[in-house]
């Protein structure tokens, strides 16, 4: 087995397209529909896809003159924690993809950056970075259990919905404890 295949062999995966089985002439297609697992960093601090979860990709790779359009969904399931009160969560995403990856030496290497346009790599197509940027667009900075949760006491820690109505914790100006301390307590406590 030469070195070029078995480097090939070692790069397919679920987040691999090889570009040969849609071939270079324009107007071919093929669909795909396939679950790849979530790699780390599939998310943000408070919510993420878990490492190894699917996420299910149902995608269509077209050929067009300059590359491989690849556009489509990816749905995955989402776990987190509520920025206010820590519960935990889990909702689902979707997202729409669509990115062309362009052949090499391709008008688009004159007319674009390296890094503004995806590129076919040795016929392949890597769908992760595409996917991942898409989903971390999506995803709240601020996840919420429920747009009302009024969070937890900071005094005490405890979630407020839990709490009665008129639960307070008294707070004493730190320059006036030592007066406090003097003089016996509050007028209240008198």
């Amino acid at each position: 087995m030469s070195q070029n295949h078995a480097a090939h062999i070692a790069h397919v995966g679920p987040w691999v397209i090889d570009t040969r089985e849609i071939g270079h002439r324009a107007g071919s297609s093929r669909a795909y529909t396939r679950s790849a697992p979530a790699p780390t960093g599939f998310g943000l601090d408070m919510i993420k896809v878990p490492e190894g979860d699917p996420v299910q990709l149902d995608l269509l790779a077209e050929s067009v003159v300059e590359g491989v359009l690849v556009s489509g969904t990816a749905v995955a399931t989402l776990a987190g924690e509520c920025v206010r009160c820590l519960d935990p969560i889990s909702d689902e995403v979707e997202v729409e993809v669509r990115e062309l990856f362009a052949y090499p030496d391709s008008a688009t290497d004159v007319s674009t950056d390296d890094d503004e346009v995806e590129r076919v790599v040795h016929d392949l197509i890597d769908l992760e970075p595409v996917v991942r940027d898409a989903m971390l667009l999506s995803l709240p900075s601020a996840p919420l259990c429920s747009p009302d949760c009024q969070g937890l006491c900071s005094g005490c820690g405890v979630k407020w919905a839990e709490l009665a109505p008129d639960h307070t914790h008294e707070t004493i100006d730190p320059r006036w404890a030592a007066l406090q301390e003097r003089l016996g307590g509050t007028e209240e406590e008198k």
